[in-house]
């Protein structure tokens, strides 16, 4: 990955739906080096997936969850992905092992994922921020 590559992506971050063409206005090349580029990101697994961030009114929370010190971090992040309200989970060094970025209808949800998270064998303790403002950077 090269200068060129970072500055397209640094675009994509900010707006994934953004056009090549403007892409290519913005970091100073053409828009078929912009496609060629970003299908390239894309095949080599830089790029995972291109996605929409919402704002629905719903809650939105980090739930830091920490897991016995004998158990697959991995196996249990995975588990959590399937959950319809996670949109991230994040591995994490620190005292708690996952993060889970979700986005929920009301606090009874939020509180639900908590208790779900709680429920697994494997977690040993969570501890729950809501997000009070959130902007792009």
């Amino acid at each position: 990955m090269d200068d060129l590559d970072r500055r397209i992506l640094n675009v994509l971050r900010r707006d994934s739906r953004t056009p090549y063409t403007e892409i290519a206005e913005q970091v100073g090349t053409s828009e078929g080096t912009v496609r060629n580029r970003v299908e390239q990101l894309v095949d080599d697994g830089t790029i995972e997936r291109f996605t929409v961030t919402t704002r629905t009114g719903n809650i939105k929370a980090m739930i830091e969850v920490g897991v016995a010190v004998d158990v697959d971090t991995s196996a249990v992040s995975k588990r959590m992905t399937e959950w319809p309200e996670v949109d991230f989970v994040w591995q994490v060094s620190g005292e708690e092992d996952v993060v889970l970025v979700v986005d929920a209808a009301d606090t009874t949800a939020v509180n639900a994922l908590i208790t779900q998270a709680r429920e697994l064998d494997d977690v040993v303790s969570t501890k729950t921020r809501l997000i009070l403002d959130e902007r792009r950077g």
